[in-house]
Formats: structure tokens, C-alpha cells, sequence
């Protein structure tokens, strides 16, 4: 084996499951943050560190790699410029046993050497880049929540990752912009925590989480994420028929100045407002808090800057699902069946959740006007997944089932409706 070969580097990576072109990249990122300019390395740059052919990268590149990494360079195998590098084993002599338990311990050797060495080792770094980390298997939940909802498991996986963000705060060193970003992180994994809950009709833990999320979202001093558990906030309440308390939080997440920043929040902001008002059965208030999120929506750029929860979910189609929510509490049943066709055709392939939600709502909008027949067959389009695993698809087609009976007793569409229920459970 070449002598000069950085096997610690080699070993961390494996261990990291970074390939030469994925830790490049990172890097390139890193870089980018450092120094302001996109980072030119690729894997043929980490490849002949790997390979000893740079021993010791320039500064920029070293900061950016312990920036990503959490190691000082030397911890990686790095040869400062003027120290020699460790005598060759003759071949002769080389254990392969021994070789396999070089391998294993030589981060720790490294680490060991590097704390011994003055002026150049010091605690673990934390960086964006362990924040970025984090983001990213918050992009993997986000989208679990959409194409799935309510599940236990999103719940228990978006709050153990704010427990991960919480762990990195005490882990090593950092500046203030990290630790206002790992407080942001936290903050919204909680956050997407409570969203489950809720969606779940597990409301006491859902006010676990909102406390625990409120806390954070101080910390970190982000306006985006205490919009966000702001605004969850009145929809839990809306959801539990306690329209105050609702208008209250939602009034919060209204008055935070990134609503006057950016017309977007502007705009979420009041189609949850109009909700809240449907469901205190204030026409006038629906109607007039729809058309200013409407108008914030429209003045909106669609090129600004946004945090990746708000760019999932909330567009035309979102707008128009709060609408129908709003006029089916109401009693507005041929508003309500506008919004929801409006909704379901701009709705994106992967919102498979909110797909089943208005679906189902539209059915009980159909219902609501006669049209049993019409209604029956919107509803038998629900999924059979969302049908039975979804607590609030579930009791909203339970809900169609009695309304069905109550007005149509003797009609066949009680009986196709009641086999294909049964379909539906055999299926579960």
C-alpha cells in the first residue's frame, strides 16, 4: 500500500457514506459560504487527497473540509507543509490484521495526535453544513407528510430530529449563525412534529410539541419558523372547534413583520384567517379575508426566497382548500364544491394527503345538495390507504356515510356506498 495513501480521510468518508464527487460538493458548498464564490473542486480533487498527492490543501479548502467534516485537517490525516509524514512499514513486515486495526483506529490516533499538537487542534466544529444535514432529512419527513399525513412514525421521526439539532448545540464549537440556525431547525422539526399530531387528532401532544417549538423558535430568533408554529397553532385550535383561541394564534403569526416582508406569509396568513372565520360561521369575514389572501398571493415573487415547508404546501391549490373548508362550515355547499374543484385541479401529484381531504369534503359538498348519487361516486375515489389509515379522511367519510343514510335510506347508493366500504377495510 502506498505510504502516503490518507487512509483516515478514507475511513472517515466510508464511515460518513460520502463518495469523492458527494464530498466535493459539499465542500463546494461550504466554500461558497466561506468565501462568497462557488467552489471548484471534484472528486478528482478528493481523490488525490486520498491518493497523498495534496497533503496539505490551501486554507480556504482546509477550513471548508473541517467545516464539513467537524475535524481539524490533521484529524483527517493532513500533513502540514514541513512535518514529515510517517515512515513506510517494509512490505515484508506489514500484518494484514495489523493493517485492518490501523484502519479502524486511525481517526482516533489522528484526533489523538491532532489534540497533542498546540496551535492547530481544538473541540469539534459545528458548521452550516451540519445544519444543512439536518435540513435535508427534514426535506425527506416533509415530503413523507404529504404523500402520507398523520402517521406516528413522522411524528416520532421529525422529533427525534430536533433532538439531534438540540445534541449538535453542546457538541463542539460554533459561531452564532449556526446556533441560531440549529435553534431554527429544531424549531421546525417540532413544528412538523405538532403538524402530525394534529393531522392525527392527537391534540394533547400536539400542545407538547407546539410549547416545546414555541421555546425554540425564541431561541433561534427566526420569524419564518414562528409563523409557521404560530399559524399551526390556529389551525389546532380551528380543528378542536375553539374559533377564539384559533383567530388569537393565528393573529400572532399575522402581526410577526415577515407578513409585511414578504406577501406570501401575508397570504397564508389570511386564508387560515378565513378559515377560522368560517368556522364561526362570519360569511362576511370568510369572503373578505379569501380576497385579500387572494390579492397578497398574486403580489407575491414567485423567485424570493422561501423556507422549504411553506414552498411544499402552500400555493393556488392550498388557497382554495382553505376556502372550501371555510364555506362547508358555513352551509355554503356550491361555493364549497367551486373551491374544491378549483383546488383538485391545481393541486400537485405528490400532495397524495390533501388529494383524499378534498376529495372527501367535495363528496360532502355534493352530498349537501341532493345529488346522492354524484356525491357517492366522488367519495368511492378516496384511496383505500388514505380511507383507513387517515384519522381525518376516516371520520370525514364515516361522517358521508351517515349523512348518505340519513337521506337516501332506501337507495341503491347506500348499498354500493356500504360494499365499498367494505372493500376498503378487507383491502386494510
Amino acid at each position: 500500500m502506498d505510504a502516503t495513501r490518507n487512509i483516515v480521510l478514507e475511513a472517515w468518508m466510508a464511515e460518513h457514506g460520502y463518495s469523492s464527487n458527494s464530498l466535493a460538493d459539499a465542500m463546494n458548498s461550504a466554500l461558497e459560504r466561506l468565501t462568497g464564490r462557488p467552489g471548484g473542486l471534484d472528486g478528482s480533487s478528493v481523490r488525490a487527497w486520498k491518493a497523498g498527492r495534496v497533503m496539505w490543501p490551501k486554507s480556504a479548502t482546509r477550513k471548508a473540509l473541517e467545516d464539513v467534516c467537524g475535524l481539524p485537517a490533521v484529524a483527517l490525516g493532513f500533513v502540514p507543509r514541513g512535518r514529515p509524514s510517517s515512515s513506510p512499514v517494509p512490505p515484508q513486515q506489514e500484518d494484514p490484521d495489523m493493517k485492518r486495526r490501523s484502519l479502524v483506529g486511525g481517526i482516533a490516533a489522528a484526533a489523538a495526535a491532532a489534540a497533542a499538537a498546540p496551535g492547530i487542534a481544538g473541540p469539534r466544529r459545528i458548521g452550516m453544513s451540519d445544519v444543512d444535514r439536518l435540513n435535508k432529512r427534514f426535506t425527506e419527513i416533509i415530503a413523507s407528510d404529504h404523500r402520507h399525513g398523520r402517521q406516528l412514525g413522522i411524528e416520532q421521526r421529525a422529533a427525534a430530529l430536533a433532538d439531534e439539532a438540540l445534541n449538535l448545540q453542546n457538541a463542539g464549537s460554533a459561531t452564532q449563525r449556526v446556533r441560531s440556525s440549529l435553534y431554527a431547525s429544531a424549531a421546525a422539526f417540532r413544528s412538523s412534529a405538532m403538524w402530525a399530531a394534529i393531522d392525527g387528532r392527537r391534540y394533547d401532544v400536539a400542545k407538547a410539541h407546539m410549547r416545546e417549538a414555541q421555546a425554540l423558535a425564541e431561541m433561534s430568533g427566526d420569524q419564518a419558523i414562528k409563523f409557521r408554529i404560530w399559524s399551526h397553532t390556529g389551525t389546532m385550535y380551528r380543528h378542536m372547534g375553539r374559533p377564539s383561541d384559533a383567530f388569537a394564534a393565528n393573529d400572532v403569526a399575522r402581526n410577526l413583520h415577515i407578513t409585511r416582508r414578504d406577501p406570501m406569509f401575508a397570504s397564508l396568513g389570511m386564508a387560515r384567517q378565513a378559515a377560522i372565520h368560517g368556522a364561526a360561521h362570519d360569511r362576511t369575514g370568510t369572503r373578505r379575508a379569501f380576497d385579500q389572501a387572494q390579492e397578497a398571493m398574486l403580489r407575491a415573487d414567485p423567485g424570493d426566497y422561501r423556507p422549504v415547508w411553506l414552498l411544499a404546501f402552500y400555493d393556488q391549490a392550498e388557497l382554495h382548500s382553505l376556502a372550501l373548508s371555510a364555506h362547508l362550515a358555513l352551509g355554503d355547499y356550491p361555493t364549497a364544491e367551486y373551491h374544491a374543484h378549483r383546488c383538485l385541479s391545481a393541486l400537485r401529484p405528490h400532495m397524495v394527503r390533501s388529494r383524499a381531504i378534498t376529495t372527501t369534503r367535495l363528496a360532502h359538498a355534493q352530498l349537501a345538495q341532493g345529488a346522492a348519487d354524484a356525491a357517492t361516486a366522488t367519495a368511492m375515489k378516496v384511496p383505500a390507504d388514505a380511507a383507513t389509515r387517515h384519522a381525518r379522511v376516516t371520520r370525514m367519510l364515516q361522517e358521508f356515510g351517515a349523512a348518505l343514510r340519513a337521506t337516501a335510506l332506501r337507495s341503491s347508493t347506500v348499498q354500493i356506498w356500504t360494499e365499498h366500504t367494505a372493500s376498503w377495510r378487507m383491502a386494510a
